[in-house]
């Protein structure tokens, strides 16, 4: 090829289910074919950087293995016999299920799921439209920021911080429960860059010596579910020292010596007996934010995946108030920017649709759900119809045995859109195939910094694979409801409708601007005009049942989990699976490099890259169980049991062990995953999953 031949560089935004929502330069080789992929330079968050799976997204798209034709069931369920069907034929069959569905238990019977398999508004949310219109069973979607975004709400009453863009100029970046290196790269842009210019220093708190933590200056590895004792130790600290800014402190915060007189007992010896840090370790740390005031925290989701996850978020949260780092460039606590953007959705999701009589079931409890717990249901019929888009649930939601059981009922119909067979499509009695993010039109607002970004279609699909709107558009037509706000709109149409509300323009004119800043100024970022509550106040004393949140339950479902238990000011509460007799250890199940939840475990590069499933072990722990690095390994509780090879690490504190990754079933023995071991039970106050909170017991496994 003549080197000297310029390529088409296409515009757009990596769709996946990641704060960093990537501002992407796409390499276009024909009408149908990609390249490789690139940060966009000229995107001030994204700087040029993208991770290395959405890289080498060709894998993804042209991939051999792609859902290209309509599938039927014919044979028994999970068998894997299929029949090729025309895409009228398979549409006209879900609406026929659906319709009979509802004529024997009503329209609640039938159960729309989704989430984050694309961010993208119109091909993500467009499903809502079909629930509300047909009044189906209402969707809580709990899995993913509710234990978080609760916490962070509980200390600010907004869902916003400072510019994230702001790491570079700080001189203390304090990554706390997130592998950014893995899960959002560009942290580690921002952060690096305050080291090589300000000197600035790293501080890394994680459950084990992960890929970020080894480019820390300072890594805290804490035990699984105590990030809040470490935080209360650290605000001891800070007061005991007379490093509290105090005049900030009366100024911006509600109860600020009811906290200090609180913290009286949380010294960094009590903090060190549940954290497993050294005393010396808190004091150090505690030192170097409490002498830094341009110290920047990057609250990540990881360590709020816990069923004290909220507690923990507020508490970690507080020590930004109590060293009054807000006020400055370069400082404060961020989580995420999810709530400055401000796109109206009515049209999309047909809000004005919605029956407020119909019940919600909680996405987190599909297990329950789909086996009839009374609890589950909440007074309503069975689930007898599911429509999947965007998800792989009998593969990533917790209580995977329930999932599977509830999803090979005979009385169960359901329908699966898809871009591979995945471990959920393999139960389904309809697959479709779907469409990529490069295929179709969308737009995205990424929670992980302050840009909304426009992805237009930029490469044909092959000849099969239909959007996610055309089958919302399509059983619409077949289910009486197409006639009704927002059907009959094309993608572009909706975007229009978002972006003009918002006074950005339409689709034409933003793909010439490609992204909008939506960063607040400084003032408002900083929360110095005030926090998002009525009295202005950060608050130590959070209202933990009466706070609004953007996905509090609804009123229907009422408040969950044991709400009477969280404390009235930061503190470690033992809300946790605490390790026993029977399950000496606890279990985190932290993200793979190489994939995405379950996107990616397809590509030949990631597969190669992560090798088979593995569990993280001290060498110590090891030895005492009688274990070599390699040897097959049994893990489990309650919930179940599941086998994976012994991998030795010292990184990991004694009595805990990660496995990293969500492997598709099949990857392990017996088909079954690792979300066999994780609990559906809804945490405190609103839900959520705790999927890293987990007791096991850990043995060698039986010889095959």
């Amino acid at each position: 090829m003549n080197q000297h031949i310029k390529l088409e560089i296409g515009h757009s935004a990596c769709p996946h289910d990641c704060p960093s929502t990537c501002a992407l330069d796409v390499e276009i080789l024909s009408a149908n074919r990609i390249g490789r992929v690139h940060g966009a330079k000229d995107n001030s968050y994204t700087a040029g950087v993208v991770c290395a799976k959405v890289a080498r997204y060709a894998d993804r798209v042209h991939h051999p293995d792609r859902l290209l034709k309509p599938l039927v069931r014919a044979g028994a369920k999970g068998e894997g016999a299929w029949k090729e069907a025309s895409w009228e034929a398979a549409l006209d069959l879900v609406a026929e299920k659906f319709i009979k569905a509802e004529e024997r238990y009503g329209s609640e019977t039938v159960w729309p799921y989704f989430y984050a398999g694309t961010m993208g508004l119109v091909q993500r949310d467009g499903i809502e439209r079909l629930r509300h219109a047909r009044k189906y069973s209402g969707f809580f979607g709990s899995i993913c920021t509710n234990l978080a975004w609760t916490g962070y709400m509980m200390g600010t009453g907004a869902l916003r911080g400072p510019d994230p863009r702001e790491m570079a100029k700080s001189d203390c970046v304090v990554i706390w429960g997130t592998n950014a290196v893995v899960t959002q790269v560009n942290v580690m842009t921002h952060a690096v860059k305050a080291r090589k210019e300000r000197g600035a220093r790293i501080v890394v708190i994680d459950v084990y010596e992960n890929a970020t933590m080894k480019q820390a200056d300072m890594g805290l590895i804490v035990k699984p579910g105590t990030d809040g004792a470490l935080a209360c130790a650290v605000m001891h600290v800070l007061f005991r020292d007379g490093l509290a800014d105090r005049a900030y402190l009366e100024k911006y915060t509600d109860d600020p010596k009811g906290l200090e007189e609180h913290l009286q007992t949380r010294t960094p010896e009590w903090a060190a007996a549940i954290t497993g840090l050294s005393v010396t370790e808190v004091e150090a740390f505690a030192r170097l934010v409490g002498t830094t005031k341009r110290t920047f925290f990057r609250l990540g989701y990881g360590f709020s995946r816990q069923r004290n996850g909220s507690v923990n978020m507020h508490a970690a949260l507080s020590i930004a108030a109590v060293t009054g780092c807000w006020q400055y460039e370069g400082g404060g606590a961020f989580h995420s920017n999810s709530g400055i953007f401000k796109l109206d959705k009515d049209m999309v999701e047909g809000t004005r649709l919605r029956d407020p009589k119909i019940r919600y079931l909680d996405h987190s409890r599909i297990g329950p759900v789909l086996t009839g717990a009374e609890d589950a249901l909440y007074g309503g019929p069975p689930v007898t119809a599911l429509l999947v888009q965007n998800t792989n649930p009998a593969n990533v939601a917790p209580e995977q045995r329930l999932v599977k059981q509830g999803m090979l009922r005979d009385d169960l119909f359901m329908c699966v859109h898809e871009q591979f067979m995945t471990d959920t499509a393999k139960l389904a009695d309809v697959v479709l195939p779907a469409t990529m993010f490069l295929e179709h039109d969308d737009i995205y607002r990424g929670g992980g910094n302050q840009y909304i970004v426009l992805g237009p279609k930029l490469i044909d699909p092959p000849e099969g694979p239909r959007t996610n709107h055309y089958v919302i558009e399509e059983l619409g037509k077949r289910l009486g409801v197409s006639h009704l706000p927002g059907f009959g709109l094309t993608e572009q149409q909706h975007i229009d409708i978002m972006l003009g509300k918002r006074g950005l323009g339409t689709f034409a004119t933003f793909k010439e601007k490609r992204w909008a800043d939506m960063q607040p100024d400084f003032e408002t970022s900083h929360f110095l005009n005030g926090f998002g509550h009525p009295d202005g106040k950060f608050r130590f004393r959070p209202d933990w049942i009466g706070q609004p949140a953007p996905n509090r339950p609804p009123k229907r479902m009422g408040v969950l989990g044991p709400f009477q238990c969280l404390p009235e000011l930061p503190d470690h509460i033992d809300l946790i699976e605490v390790a026993d007799e029977r399950h000496p250890f606890r279990l985190a199940t932290s993200p793979a490099r190489n994939f995405l939840n379950s996107s990616f475990t397809e590509t030949p590069v990631s597969k190669s890259k992560e090798g088979r499933p593995q569990l993280l072990i001290h060498p110590d722990d090891a030895a005492a169980l009688g274990l070599s690095d390699g040897d097959r390994v049994e893990i489990g509780n309650m919930r179940g049991e599941v086998v994976l090879h012994a991998k030795l690490f010292e990184g990991v504190r004694r009595g805990v062990v990660i496995a990293e990754g969500v492997w598709p079933n099949d990857a392990h023995e017996r088909g079954e995953g690792i979300n066999v071991l994780t609990g559906a039970d809804a945490p405190a106050p609103y839900g959520g999953a705790a999927v890293h909170d987990n007791k096991v017991w850990v043995r060698a496994a039986q010889p095959l």
